[in-house]
């Protein structure tokens, strides 16, 4: 089957090559982002189904006025690159295309010149499994925290089990530099369920802020603690990225000192 006739199975009417543009991009890989989580090969292969005939809209806002693509293919792409710990980088590629209308002429021309890359994805993954133990956080806990080093081993959140794919984004920072993605999770009032799965997230990340402002020998306060109860789950994250930031330049200042020490 043509790219046309892939395209066509998504439009009331045919349409002709002139009429659409067509562009590919990364959505997401198996290289570990600055969340220090990654998704599974399995949660690739799934994302490559459940990606096809999704939209394209900005900053994942959920109005319809910010549709701006859809994606008509989607296929996995061997690297001869590694992750960081040393896996084969693997990669879901999508095939899009949108309408070449008077509108969106120079956000095409933007597409063209490099200047709208980055994008990130919006899923649901059934599963946050630990990389050191293999527990899921969203059933159960464990005592490490993604981010850090047990030994020789990096600890990661690893995502997987995708049960849905709601859209993609074009985005200013995304999580991962090379793919661009960034995790998103469903609205908290949208079934029991997945209310439930998100309280467990945001106590295991709450946990894991608390955890990491010992290590850094940061008085855990009531207030602090009072403190995290009240943010939401991105608020949580963003924190728990600015301790592990700030983990590594101490980390990497007593390297330092220590090389210093021995000359």
């Amino acid at each position: 089957m043509t790219a046309i006739e892939k395209i066509n199975q998504f439009t009331r009417r045919e349409l002709t090559e002139d009429e659409i543009y067509v562009f590919d991009v990364i959505l997401c890989n198996n290289n570990i982002d600055r969340d220090a989580e990654y998704f599974s090969e399995n949660a690739l292969k799934q994302m490559q189904k459940l990606f096809i005939g999704k939209t394209g809209i900005f900053d994942h806002d959920p109005r319809s006025s910010g549709q701006t693509a859809r994606i008509y293919d989607t296929e996995l792409v061997h690297s001869p690159e590694k992750t960081k710990d040393g896996r084969n980088l693997l990669s879901l590629k999508a095939h899009a295309y949108m309408i070449r209308t008077d509108s969106n002429a120079d956000f095409i021309k933007e597409i063209d010149a490099g200047i709208k890359k980055e994008v990130s994805v919006s899923c649901y993954a059934g599963k946050r499994l630990c990389s050191v133990c293999g527990a899921d956080k969203l059933t159960s806990s464990c005592s490490h925290i993604a981010g850090k080093y047990y030994g020789k081993t990096y600890c990661c959140t690893v995502l997987d089990d995708i049960q849905d794919a709601y859209e993609w984004s074009f985005v200013a920072v995304p999580a991962q530099p090379s793919a661009g993605v960034v995790k998103h999770f469903p609205n908290r009032e949208t079934t029991p369920e997945n209310a439930e799965l998100l309280d467990l997230i945001e106590r295991e990340t709450r946990a894991e802020v608390l955890a990491l402002c010992r290590n850094q020998h940061q008085p855990v306060s009531k207030a602090l603690s009072l403190a995290t109860e009240k943010m939401d789950l991105q608020e949580l994250y963003s924190l728990k990225k600015a301790l592990l930031e700030q983990e590594h330049s101490l980390g990497q200042a007593d390297v330092q000192l220590a090389d210093f020490r021995q000359r």
